[in-house]
């Protein structure tokens, strides 16, 4: 990025958190605002940037990490698929997420063909290339990947490419804040809202959930002026007592999004019900293949099922993705689970809160 340095100059950086300070002080309570995207969480965490803040600060991390959210039995799925024979095709971050003592990782070193992607286009080019294989994608993500997926479906269509089928993982993030903003337990007073996400959706699908609950949001980019300046804005709102969706990050997100990316997106999936991890089923959080795509569908065509996953005992891997508990309250964390020996997947992603802790230290 051109001008990156002036969004980490340490002395506006600092200059933003002592208004941020003065703010709570004015407050005098405790203000518990979730940085809702996993990169959010990680530059929190290397930026070191909690410890600029008066105490009665709770920054807490959200559901935004797409590893950390699905569940144990959507990941069974794609080593159904993997032990099917099929070439499974994955994001890196998948391969070492352990269920039941295994990971994409160990089948692969078990003969099984396993890939990994860096972009949905890979795949396509890999179906291309090797017409005699049944290639199956491990579709996983937020609103910022599935138009990505979205597009590789219409390409295989439109091109007759029939041996490449996608397994849906995907989430959608507007439900899911829906759902912890009703959490009695949370008590949530403001929401840093995701780059990525908001970068295709936009504003405008925030502006009811504020409405409806009163809860400050700022949608907010990813170096460290732009986060300590969305906590300044929260807290402003917090101490004028109103309550709305405001936008730090206009340097990439626009109030409407990106509208041929969503158009893209619902031309090939619908919305339906969607289980996450840490958070149950969630009404219209997922996304489904429309009837007209449905051949591209493994775990109809493959049969494919959930099958039943024993959950580690004392990982509070879900209580995390809640934002109900820290990484430093699990008796796990840094004794048994490390990046090195993972025990569940907040500790395994780029974007885990889990790893977010231990690569700072915490």
């Amino acid at each position: 990025m051109r001008f990156i340095q002036e969004y980490r100059d340490g002395e506006l950086v600092r200059r933003i958190a002592n208004k941020a300070n003065e703010l709570l002080e004015r407050l005098g309570r405790e203000v518990k605002i979730m940085e809702v995207c996993g990169t959010h969480t990680m530059s929190v965490a290397r930026h070191g940037l909690k410890g600029l803040f008066r105490g009665n600060l709770d920054l807490i991390s959200g559901p935004g990490c797409p590893v950390c959210v699905t569940p144990d039995s959507g990941f069974s799925l794609v080593f159904q698929a993997a032990e099917a024979g099929k070439t499974v095709i994955t994001f890196g971050d998948m391969m070492r997420v352990p269920l039941n003592g295994r990971s994409l990782l160990t089948l692969r070193s078990e003969g099984l063909d396993i890939r990994v992607m860096y972009s949905p286009y890979d795949a396509l080019k890999m179906a291309e290339e090797e017409p005699g294989k049944e290639f199956v994608m491990a579709g996983i993500g937020f609103e910022t990947t599935s138009p990505l997926f979205a597009s590789i479906i219409l390409q295989c269509r439109r091109r007759g490419i029939n041996n490449l089928r996608l397994i849906n993982l995907f989430k959608t993030m507007p439900p899911a804040l829906d759902m912890l903003l009703q959490a009695e337990d949370l008590e949530i007073d403001g929401l840093i809202l995701p780059g990525h996400v908001s970068t295709i959706i936009g504003v405008k699908p925030y502006v009811k959930l504020v409405e409806k609950y009163g809860v400050p949001a700022v949608v907010t980019g990813f170096e460290p002026v732009d986060i300590v300046e969305s906590v300044r804005m929260i807290l402003q709102q917090l101490v004028e007592k109103r309550s709305m969706v405001e936008n730090e990050y206009t340097r990439t997100v626009r109030y409407e999004g990106n509208v041929k990316a969503v158009r893209l997106m619902h031309e090939v999936f619908k919305p339906v019900d969607s289980e996450w991890r840490g958070l149950g089923v969630i009404g219209g959080s997922g996304l489904a293949l429309r009837e007209e795509f449905k051949f591209f569908d493994a775990v109809k065509e493959y049969g494919l099922k959930p099958v039943e996953t024993v959950k580690p005992k004392g990982c509070l891997c879900g209580e995390v993705v809640r934002g109900s508990r820290k990484p430093v309250e699990c008796s796990l964390y840094k004794r048994v689970c490390r990046p090195d020996n993972p025990v569940g997947p907040c500790m395994v992603s780029s974007e885990g809160t889990c790893a977010a802790y231990y690569y700072a230290g915490l």
